[in-house]
């Protein structure tokens, strides 16, 4: 097939960095298309539903399972996620490039079907600054933060797996290198 799409997955612990990180690549790479993940969870006042996320509810998220639609799913905090292989799918068959922000186990079943993908993982400079990170966003319960800590312990267990690795300890450092790195991408052939 000629000139199929890039698939480039950016993950890290929560707290590592990707979010900030990909939102800005989005913005100066405005051809790449984000993959927009199925998730149970509650819409929040500030979200759209197919820009932010395609909102469903546990029936219908469990006949996508069902009818084997996702690329990757996850239960993660009492709601579903996953990715949509029609949408991956009918992107990079038409030649546009698609940035995942997606967890380290959502990343290793993205290259499991498509080998070509380019996993980026966002490394912090320690355990502890990331746990530091976590605390000083004052966005979940002490015991979500305590969940969020422990499974960064086994999100870090899987950056050996990722094609590329960078260490955040300064965002526009590592931005510049991330996007550095993904005009490379883009421009292979």
């Amino acid at each position: 097939m000629e000139n199929r799409g890039k698939i480039i997955a950016v993950s890290s612990p929560s707290g590592g960095g990707k979010t900030s990180v990909v939102k800005q690549l989005l913005k100066d790479f405005p051809d790449i298309v984000f993959s927009v993940s199925v998730t149970t969870r509650p819409k929040r006042s500030n979200e759209v539903n197919g820009v932010d996320y395609f909102f469903v509810n546990d029936d219908e998220f469990e006949k996508k399972i069902a009818n084997d639609e996702f690329i990757e799913w996850e239960r993660f905090y009492d709601y579903y996620y996953g990715t949509l292989k029609s949408f991956v799918d009918d992107n990079i068959n038409i030649g546009k490039s698609v940035l995942f922000e997606v967890d380290v186990k959502g990343a290793i079943s993205l290259k499991k079907i498509y080998p070509e993908s380019f996993l980026i993982f966002i490394d912090p400079p320690s355990f502890e600054e990331l746990v530091t990170r976590l605390k000083n966003r004052k966005t979940e319960s002490e015991s979500d933060l305590q969940k969020r800590i422990d499974r960064s312990k086994m999100e870090l267990s899987f950056k050996k797996d990722f094609d590329y690795i960078f260490v955040n300890d300064e965002l526009h450092k590592v931005y510049k290198s991330v996007k550095s790195l993904i005009k490379e991408i883009i421009n292979k052939e």
